[in-house]
């Protein structure tokens, strides 16, 4: 083969690597381009190519009151939820890494069960029982909803955290003297801390983006921002739900930008490792 065939085939290769690299990020980015475009557009009539940009539809969500208060209300259940599913799940992780008991697997990959299939069955079977214990359109129930999609998280990511933590340190303060709590506070906590911080991460986004059940839960007095998506996207123009599309996606940017440091695949595969 020549050197010309040989350049030439280089180039065509490189030039379709390129164009599939550009497709796949106007595929991915496009939408998002879009979405921002309309959220600042007062109005975007055919044939101009930009809007008339304008910030009207921010005030007008940020002025309507149903909508402030589905925002505090997404803004204290997901947290509430969080540390809910910390309180209990943690130390349920630690015995899953640390303990063999009968049918630990089994339990382990349960958590999964939710998951596994779609969701608007279990949502069903649960507002019966909180309909029953009169939590229904209550912000415990609520909580209670939202709860069910964080136990994935906080179980399989501790889990494998905890598991990956070298004993020898462990063991090595027992012996200077340190006390089985003052080792777990000192030396395991720390360490695990990285993957702690991931599964509260994934946890919270889990919770604050729930919609199918808080929307079965929560209706009509207890609604959330996912729950309010709803009716702006069927019953406002299109730059509203842009705009609240723009504000729904905030708290997960911050959460990202916040926690990128402790965003290593090794947390996150040895999480999701049995």
């Amino acid at each position: 083969m020549s050197a010309g065939w040989f350049w030439a085939i280089a180039g065509l290769r490189r030039a379709v690597g390129v164009s599939a690299f550009l497709a796949l990020a106007a595929f991915i980015l496009g939408p998002l381009l879009t979405l921002l475009i309309w959220a600042f557009a007062g109005t975007w009539l055919f044939p101009n190519l930009l809007p008339e940009f304008s910030l009207k539809w921010w005030y007008y969500i940020l002025s309507n009151g149903d909508v402030t208060k589905a925002i505090r209300m997404s803004l204290l259940s997901a947290p509430i939820a969080t540390v809910l599913s910390a309180l209990i799940c943690i130390p349920a992780a630690y015995a899953f890494a640390r303990f063999e008991f009968p049918a630990r697997r089994i339990l382990l990959l349960s958590f999964l069960s939710a998951n596994a299939f779609p969701k608007i069955g279990l949502y069903i079977s649960i507002a019966t029982l909180l309909y029953k214990l009169n939590l229904m359109d209550t912000l415990t129930g609520v909580v209670l909803i939202q709860l069910i999609n964080t136990l994935l998280f906080m179980i399989w990511i501790p889990t494998g955290t905890f598991r990956g933590i070298n004993r020898n340190l462990e063991e090595a303060a027992r012996d200077v003297g340190a006390g089985p709590l003052r080792t777990f506070f000192q030396i395991t906590l720390p360490i695990a801390l990285p993957g702690l911080i991931i599964a509260s991460l994934f946890s919270f986004l889990a919770a604050f983006d729930e919609a199918q059940g808080t929307l079965i839960v929560g209706t009509p007095n207890h609604i959330t921002m996912p729950v309010m998506m709803y009716t702006l996207v069927l019953s406002y123009p299109q730059p509203v739900g842009a705009v609240f599309s723009v504000l729904l996606s905030l708290p997960s940017l911050v959460f990202l930008l916040v926690a990128q440091r402790y965003l290593r695949a090794g947390y996150l595969a040895a999480g999701y490792s049995l």
